[in-house]
């Protein structure tokens, strides 16, 4: 097993279904090869550097895994055929990866995404700790 990481970029207008349709079959030749999906992240709509098939923005899809060269070879084969698919890339962050270290990228995924929204709402009230300072200062100078 090898780890991976293939960011594709899909066009905005194909709609929610086929998203999850392509997010769903890549996800399903990674498994059918028994390989590991890590991490799927769904970065979003995001405004692309340069034009890409006539379009200035792209639904951006995020994936880390442990598969087979083989796995990555029919992901790259269907974005090919699939006109949905601006643009695709993949590449490898490890030449072997274990069971053991596949657990342990499970479980530092899963610390930072528990941790993520705590560290969000932190910044949210002390941003609003900051905002009823500066309202007392404000009434202190009048």
């Amino acid at each position: 097993m090898r780890r991976y990481e293939t960011i594709f970029i899909l066009r905005p207008n194909a709609g929610e279904e086929e998203i999850n349709r392509i997010i769903e079959s890549t996800s399903q030749i990674i498994v059918d090869e028994q390989g590991t999906i890590i991490e799927l992240a769904h970065w979003g709509v995001k405004k692309l550097a340069y034009l890409i098939k006539k379009e200035s923005i792209g639904y951006y899809v995020y994936c880390d895994y442990a598969g087979t060269p083989a796995a990555v070879a029919e992901i790259e084969r269907k974005f090919r055929i699939d006109d949905t698919v601006l643009k695709y890339m993949t590449i490898k962050t490890e030449d072997a990866i274990s069971d053991e270290d596949i657990q342990q990228a499970l479980e530092a995924v899963a610390t930072k995404q528990s941790t993520q929204p705590e560290s969000d709402e932190t910044k949210d009230s002390d941003a609003e700790d900051a905002d009823e300072d500066n309202t007392t200062e404000d009434t202190e100078k009048e």
